[in-house]
């Protein structure tokens, strides 16, 4: 993974986020690019007859706030051994990070983001959430892909191919796959001629599908999860639930790569 782009903000979790994105690097040879935000349109502000103002003062201010923070970011980085960069947006995350992932190998954001649902969905590039009270370190030990055969399983694993190779461990985990699907075989097979030899492990179902994913991933000590966003019906499991909702409203030791 060359291009690795990582959100910052001044949240807790924001050291760990960008300590595993430099582990990230190091691991892959590859260059960060550290997006600092200033959402503008949420300093607009309509009164009653529908005319729109902008709050040109506090704009300034927060543009002047995270230029310093970019620069606090930037000096830090400067004593580190990673190539980087670091862009400025005044988008929505969402936005920016999109138009930042069309030549992105991944995305880093911190477990428990608010907005990693909907990126991930219009992303074009996979997302890695890493826990947020500690940095992980790349390269994975032993790493554990979600397969259901469908096309964000899919996705998903060539996306993560690059952890893939250096992982020790690589554990394929089926619990059923959909109809008409891609075998557990086919992904084997893939991996197989990109060098990667991987164990497929075909688990009896104890209770829900994510709870016995979880339970799996725990036993085998895992430090990643690979499983493809919304492998269902996404609309269904976007705002119903469903294994991908599982997985994002967890707090956990275990870093996942989403992809959609």
């Amino acid at each position: 993974m060359r291009s690795i782009v990582v959100y910052a903000d001044r949240s807790d979790a924001m050291a760990a986020r960008l300590e595993s994105a430099l582990s990230l690097a190091r691991a892959t040879g590859g260059h960060i690019s550290v997006l600092v935000d200033t959402p503008v349109a949420r300093f607009m502000s309509i009164d009653a007859m529908g005319t729109s103002y902008l709050a040109a003062d506090a704009v300034r201010d927060a543009v002047n706030r995270d230029d310093e923070y970019a620069d606090e970011i930037a000096e830090h980085l400067r004593r580190e051994d990673v190539p980087f960069d670091i862009m400025r947006a005044e988008e929505e995350p969402v936005d920016a990070l999109g138009e930042m992932a069309r030549l992105a190998d991944v995305i880093v954001l911190s477990q428990g983001c608010d907005f990693v649902g909907q990126l991930t969905v219009g992303s074009r590039a996979p997302v890695l959430l890493v826990p947020q009270d500690g940095a992980v370190t790349a390269p994975f030990g032993s790493i554990c892909v979600a397969w259901d055969g469908g096309y964000e399983a899919a996705a998903a694993l060539k996306g993560a191919l690059p952890l893939l190779k250096l992982a020790d461990t690589v554990r394929l985990l089926t619990v059923g796959e959909k109809a008409g699907a891609f075998e557990p075989m086919d992904a084997l097979q893939y991996l197989s001629r990109h060098g990667v030899k991987a164990e497929l492990v075909q688990l009896e179902r104890a209770g829900s599908i994510e709870e016995t994913l979880s339970a799996a991933v725990a036993r085998v000590q895992g430090d990643l999860l690979v499983m493809g966003a919304f492998g269902h019906s996404r609309l269904r499991e976007f705002f119903m639930g469903g294994v991908t909702s599982f997985f994002l409203e967890r707090k956990h030791g275990t870093a996942l790569l989403l992809a959609h």
